[in-house]
């Protein structure tokens, strides 16, 4: 494609390739879901998963990226456009998780602001601060407009001037946050046991269940099957070591989840707090737990929503170019033209998403659109999505095609290939199904059974007209 961008640097691509892996996953849910499958044991596991399936189905979407330098929809589409909808699944699932991530985005981003406001004055109250907020009509929606537009900032400036940019910047950033964060919390009493709990593996307590969320964090951890990393792929040069960046970015990402939990366990160790799921954790356990440190507790509670914010920002910015790149490449879009329209849809969506925590707001199934978006794309999209670019890879592409795309055209050495292509032709495909299933039963087994009905109609529906758009 001619004028294609690319990335200026691969310090800088890796940067934004990484934070588009690292996101809310890596710190609400990653302390979470290890907390309540055992600690150590559940690590371990989660670790061979990332190693294997993770660092396997990334190198996987760089290739097929880099492979025709064509974005989600186009990488299948040039290939054969019966599996243009494997694509369209993806720009559809960044569409969807934009329609509720900028509502979260922008809580981080006021609780930045709320830690200055004397939000850990009143520790008893902090639950209730959380919950008067997210259901404040207004209040909410102000910030995720806020929010969304650093989106909006930072895509439109494009590769190298925006996604780039703020990649260099903000990534380290969250590290150091993390890293200082976390040294702080093993200086509290009985730190050691939070260490302990994470690290220190009981294998007593390890079931299917544990293999399984092990299996889904790795996966949705790195933001595969959505599109994104086919997308940053790209835009990549043919000179760039695919199997290496694909290690760097998944170590990058793994180092961020474990930092969460470093920053998290020790602490809850040494006040006696439980790990609560998802937002209870980083807006109301978090805040209680920097509330006990005393004076020092609002300065690192600032860090942590600086972080929290920094986390959501790299992974939305890749969400919404993924949206951005499919009208650019499919319908020859200017670039800002591309941004503005995506970012509208989106803010529309996320209006719906937040008024419905409110109970405002039209119900599918008795839930409202924050939940609906979240079931589909986490319960079913994303591993559908990623189930189909492994068989894609596996049975439509040429297995040689594929070694010369991540060999450099055999300048490179990548020794695992064989190893690499069993896995994503045989294995792979088979455990993010049993993701998926997971996913879809949990659903059923929770009461949202026609949400995930809806889910696979959805797909059956894009499948058939997925040619025409």
């Amino acid at each position: 494609m001619e004028n294609r961008e690319n990335w200026g640097s691969k310090i800088g691509f890796i940067m934004a390739a990484a934070g588009s892996a690292v996101g809310l996953g890596n710190i609400w849910k990653f302390p979470y879901t290890a907390g309540s499958n055992g600690g150590g044991a559940f690590v371990i596991i989660y670790l061979v998963f990332v190693a294997l399936i993770g660092f396997s189905v990334m190198l996987t979407e760089f290739a097929v990226g880099r492979r025709n330098n064509l974005a989600a929809v186009g990488a299948f589409k040039s290939v054969d456009k019966r599996w243009t909808f494997a694509g369209v699944l993806g720009v559809l699932s960044g569409f969807l998780i934009m329609g509720f991530y900028p509502v979260v985005g922008g809580w981080a981003l006021a609780y930045v602001f709320k830690v200055f406001g004397g939000l850990l004055t009143a520790k008893e109250a902090i639950g209730d601060v959380f919950g008067g907020f997210i259901t404040n009509p207004i209040q909410p929606l102000m910030w995720m407009l806020a929010y969304l537009l650093l989106n909006v900032i930072i895509v439109s400036k494009g590769i190298s001037s925006g996604i780039e940019k703020a990649g260099k910047v903000l990534m380290p950033v969250l590290f150091a946050i993390l890293i200082l964060i976390s040294v702080k919390g093993l200086t509290l009493p009985n730190a050691m046991e939070g260490v302990k709990f994470l690290f220190k593996p009981d294998f007593s307590k390890v079931t299917g269940a544990t293999v399984l969320a092990a299996l889904g964090q790795a996966f949705f951890s790195l933001s595969l099957g959505m599109g994104c990393m086919i997308t940053y792929g790209s835009y990549l040069n043919k000179e760039e070591n695919l199997a290496q960046n694909a290690a760097i970015v998944t170590a990058m990402d793994t180092g961020v989840a474990l930092l969460a939990g470093l920053a998290m366990f020790p602490a809850m160790f040494s006040f006696g707090m439980e790990p609560a799921a998802g937002p209870g954790l980083v807006f109301v356990v978090v805040p209680s737990l920097f509330a006990e440190m005393g004076g020092a507790g609002m300065f690192f509670a600032a860090l942590f929503f600086v972080a929290l914010t920094v986390a959501a920002l790299t992974s939305s910015v890749s969400l919404l170019e993924v949206v951005v790149a499919y009208l650019i490449d499919e319908k020859k879009f200017d670039r800002v033209k591309a941004v503005l329209v995506s970012a509208s849809v989106m803010a529309l969506m996320s209006i719906l998403a937040s008024l419905s925590l409110g109970g405002l707001g039209p119900t599918i199934f008795g839930k409202g659109a924050f939940d609906v978006f979240d079931l589909l794309t986490d319960k079913i999209f994303l591993a559908i999505g990623g189930m189909l670019l492994c068989i894609f890879a596996g049975w439509r592409l040429d297995k040689e095609e594929l070694r010369a795309e991540i060999t450099n055209e055999g300048k490179l050495q990548f020794g695992l290939f064989e190893f690499w292509y069993a896995l994503v032709k045989y294995i792979i495909p088979v455990t993010v199904f049993l993701v998926a299933f997971s996913g879809i039963k949990s659903g059923f087994d929770s009461g949202v059974g026609g949400i995930m009905v809806l889910g696979v109609v959805i797909i059956g529906v894009f499948a058939a007209i997925s040619k025409k758009l």
